[in-house]
């Protein structure tokens, strides 16, 4: 079945006073001019159009936007509390074993003092294991490498969260 119109959620965001929009689009991602991007391409006919959208702007951010948007991550195994969003993405470091606990804050730590910033990765589906090995194999990465692995990373973490926000809206 097949629908022309406009998902619910996405008619719902597209009808947002700007500022909340604003204030949506920054909770996905903490990058001033992705959010600003995005809003400027308002209204969006399909999630699809929405996520073409993100894609374009995470394209062109510079390395301070990306900086701002690292920002907003906290680091892996260390989710921020009361943050259900972030709870959920780094689930797969909830049932860590302490040893798993202690080298992801060791790797976490060498990752900042080597790149200047958080370790980022798309923790939506990865256990613990997999993060610890995937910053194990990315600190012998260039900083020019490492960047573009962020701004990869980053766009699939913005893409899951964009998806929460274009999901049709349940009725009452």
């Amino acid at each position: 079945m097949t629908s022309t119109s406009t998902p619910s959620g996405l008619a719902r965001f597209n009808g947002l006073e700007e500022s909340v929009a604003r204030a949506t689009l920054l909770e996905a991602c903490a990058a001033r001019a992705w959010a600003d991007r995005l809003l400027a391409a308002r209204p969006y006919a399909t999630a699809d159009d929405l996520y073409a959208a993100s894609d374009a702007a995470m394209a062109e951010l510079t390395a301070a936007d990306l900086a701002e948007a690292m920002a907003g991550h906290p680091p892996i195994g260390r989710p921020k509390p009361g943050d259900p969003t972030s709870a959920r993405e780094q689930r797969g470091m909830a049932g860590a074993s302490d040893e798993l606990r202690a080298q992801m804050l060791e790797l976490n730590l060498a990752y900042q003092d080597r790149f200047g910033h958080v370790f980022l990765i798309c923790a939506t589906g990865r256990t613990g294991e997999q993060m610890r090995d995937a910053v194990q194999e990315r600190l012998g990465n260039s900083p020019a490498q490492e960047r573009e692995i962020v701004r990869a990373e980053l766009g699939k973490i913005n893409r899951i969260r964009l998806a929460g926000i274009a999901a049709p809206v349940e009725e009452d």
